[in-house]
């Protein structure tokens, strides 16, 4: 299984808004920079994030984009299961319909456990989560400066 760069990404720049949560509004061209994400990838990835209530945009010069949740209320599981339609490791663990051998075959049950740890240890980090794993990392503290514009 491998993720998408949508959602790889996505996450990222959640992440990088997180890191300016207290700061305010965060222009994409910035966080493209910061994290060597083309800004036309960011502009078509917070498209869902803000329709769905994770980002709200802030017009005028100071104006940009930011969390439109506290980082401790937005889970890494949230923001993969909307930027990837939801995540499985085959059609079958989430819709049986999908294979007719679905009803005998052992090894669905496997790739359904594995889902759905998958899904547990996502749900279970949040924005905040990650931003204490960064601190610390090399580089990190770069990351973490206000952004300049």
């Amino acid at each position: 299984m491998k993720l998408s760069t949508r959602s790889r990404y996505g996450v990222r720049l959640l992440l990088d808004m997180a890191r300016n949560y207290e700061r305010g509004p965060v222009r994409l061209g910035d966080i493209a920079e910061r994290q060597a994400i083309p800004v036309k990838y960011l502009e078509q990835i917070i498209i869902p994030l803000k329709k769905a209530g994770y980002v709200r945009s802030v017009r005028g010069p100071k104006g940009g984009h930011m969390l439109a949740k506290a980082p401790d209320a937005i889970t890494a599981g949230e923001i993969v299961n909307l930027l990837e339609d939801g995540l499985r490791l085959t059609k079958c663990a989430q819709n049986p319909a999908e294979c007719k051998r679905s009803d005998l075959c052992p090894v669905r049950f496997l790739w359904m456990e594995a889902t759905d740890a998958i899904h547990e240890r996502l749900d279970a980090t949040t924005f905040s989560d990650l931003l204490k794993r960064s601190r610390g990392l090399c580089g990190a503290e770069e990351l973490e400066e206000p952004a300049t514009s």
